[in-house]
């Protein structure tokens, strides 16, 4: 469904169930310069199971018009925007990477939005090398290659999709080369540029699930450690022989880990 925020049209994937503002929901938040479609397998589910499910596009990502946001904290507050628009008191946050420290950021600065969240492949801080930062700068296919390389486990490069037919690594690299000039750079940035994770984890209220990939080298799962006990009532749960790419490696255990924080 396309709805208005702040005058420009924002796209938003309900799973194929039509909104209903009496069922609770659940926010799924992508990562950077990705879009709702890496949702496709939860957002099914969850629909089908009782839920309102906005799977968003952020401003200037997928079917969502304006520009992308500067901040991971400017991509939280349109979240919440996002929510009041559609008349949603409160939400289970998703978010994946760049969307794990977006919803992290939600909850920490709007409790009250945030019924439970689920932080997936997420690390704070979440650093971004200097040569990645100056590819995606100058548009150099060089920071996808990079990006889908260290995305993915040892194993998903060479094939094990299960869900046959699919091409892990071709379709991520597809993905990010539909964004557009100048929107993998802007996220990158704002991951790089978002200091605050530990404060926001120490803020949170609602229950937390850390779910993180064992071969994650993009937001490797030692280094979520410290987040996940600045958070009081949280769980972490690591999937063996996964890399960052949780969604395409490991659909079926990160939906029974999203169905056990989502329903909380």
């Amino acid at each position: 469904m396309e709805i208005q925020v702040e005058g420009f049209n924002a796209y938003v994937y309900d799973g194929g169930c039509a909104y209903d503002v009496d069922k609770p929901s659940v926010v799924f938040v992508h990562g950077a310069s990705l879009d709702h479609t890496v949702w496709t397998l939860p957002a099914r589910y969850f629909a089908r199971h009782g839920l309102n499910v906005l799977a968003v596009d952020l401003p200037g990502h997928g079917r969502s018009k304006g520009n992308p946001l500067p901040s991971i904290e400017e991509y939280a507050a349109w979240v919440v925007r996002v929510l009041d628009v559609l008349e949603v008191s409160e939400a289970a946050l998703v978010g994946h990477s760049m969307g794990s420290l977006v919803a992290l950021d939600c909850a920490a600065r709007f409790p009250e939005k945030a019924r439970s969240l689920a932080l997936v492949g997420t690390a704070v801080p979440m650093p971004v090398t200097d040569d990645l930062l100056n590819f995606s700068k100058a548009n150099n296919h060089e920071a996808i290659d990079m990006l889908t390389a260290w995305g993915h486990s040892p194993n998903a490069h060479f094939g094990g999709n299960e869900t046959p037919g699919l091409w892990m690594i071709g379709g991520l690299m597809r993905l990010f080369e539909r964004g557009g000039p100048g929107v993998l750079h802007n996220d990158l940035v704002a991951c790089n540029n978002y200091k605050h994770g530990m404060e926001a984890g120490q803020q949170i209220q609602c229950p937390t699930m850390l779910i993180l990939g064992a071969n994650d080298m993009l937001t490797p799962a030692r280094v979520a450690r410290e987040l996940a006990s600045a958070i009081k009532n949280s769980e972490t749960v690591i999937l063996p022989a996964t890399g960052h790419t949780i969604m395409s490696e490991k659909p079926d255990d990160l939906l029974d880990a999203l169905i056990r924080i989502v329903s909380n």
